[in-house]
């Protein structure tokens, strides 16, 4: 029984070690720009793996990124980031109902014999959950990653301002094969600054980030097409920080 109470004790200590390093982190990054995030040196091992040497990141700060591209990702992605407190469980709710009736048609046209159509899972996952599991998690998807993920968010909101939540997410997000960051997507794919982005631009950027590999693959996508149309027209009531 003591040789299990020293674990369980060692156990608690490595774990409260972590939370402390994790908390340090977040204070740190209220006065100094993060260099890279967990998501980024993974995938710049697994770029290094395949031999290819591109690699683009550009730190702006958020008076040098366009306002049009800051509503283009909050009307995309987090419509109600301003006022939320990390977690928007009504988002949450809703994605689940409808990854559920889209699971259920795609169960349907199976039965039918009919071709399958792509299903598009949706997360629910606000713009600080986001920034929480891209700078300091793994990519694995386990409740102990995601409970981590949620204390990590609530972290962020209350020792960082909104508008600093998301100009390190603005800085740090992927838009493509080892590029990351609005300024160097605006350079990729605009041969522009990021400050100099239009609305249309903006708005094509913000829906590519649920997908970015995908649709810097499929340029000509209808999906994209549509809704970046769809995005220009919620961009005007999108509020900033």
């Amino acid at each position: 029984m003591r040789r299990l109470g020293r674990w369980l004790l060692l156990v608690l200590v490595a774990g409260l070690a972590l939370q402390l390093f994790f908390i340090g982190r977040i204070a740190l990054m209220s006065v100094v720009d993060p260099q890279s995030t967990a998501f980024q040196r993974s995938e710049a091992w697994r770029i290094a793996n395949t031999g290819a040497l591109r690699w683009r990141q550009d730190w702006r700060d958020y008076d040098q990124i366009s306002d049009h591209l800051k509503r283009a990702v909050i009307a995309a992605e987090d419509d109600s980031f301003a006022s939320h407190e990390g977690v928007d469980w009504d988002a949450i709710e809703k994605a689940w109902e409808r990854n559920a009736q889209a699971e259920e048609a795609a169960a349907q046209r199976a039965a039918q014999n009919k071709p399958a159509r792509p299903l598009r899972i949706r997360g629910g996952s606000t713009i600080t959950q986001q920034l929480a599991k891209n700078l300091l998690l793994s990519g694995e998807r386990t409740l102990l990653r995601k409970g981590q993920e949620l204390v990590l968010t609530y972290a962020l909101e209350h020792m960082l301002t909104k508008r600093r939540i998301l100009e390190i997410y603005l800085n740090s997000v992927e838009w493509g094969e080892g590029v990351f960051g609005a300024e160097a997507a605006a350079q990729h794919y605009f041969k522009k600054s990021a400050a100099q982005l239009s609305a249309w631009e903006a708005a094509r950027l913000a829906v590519m980030l649920p997908r970015p590999r995908h649709f810097e693959k499929q340029p000509k996508s209808r999906y994209l097409a549509s809704r970046t149309n769809t995005i220009v027209a919620r961009m005007r009531s999108a509020e900033l920080p």
